[in-house]
């Protein structure tokens, strides 16, 4: 079975404001992901600029089939 990350997430941007997400979802690959390599993936994958702090929280991993072909590790 494939796993996916399920989580929640506050994102500061640099010069004011910010976004949150509750029981967000992404594709991973392996049986986990760190904070710092989940937080770059979200910041990529959103096309987010400005960004400041990025904090995870209830972070759980979760047996689901992916929803999109995975294209680069979250590391690279």
């Amino acid at each position: 079975m494939e796993k996916r990350v399920c989580f929640d997430f506050e994102i500061e941007f640099s010069n004011g404001g910010g976004i949150q997400g509750q029981e967000f979802r992404l594709d991973i690959e392996g049986d986990d992901i760190s904070d710092d390599a989940l937080a770059d993936y979200i910041v990529r994958d959103m096309r987010l600029l400005m960004v400041g702090t990025v904090r995870i929280l209830n972070k759980r991993i979760i047996e689901e089939p992916h929803k999109r072909p995975l294209q680069e590790s979250p590391t690279s």
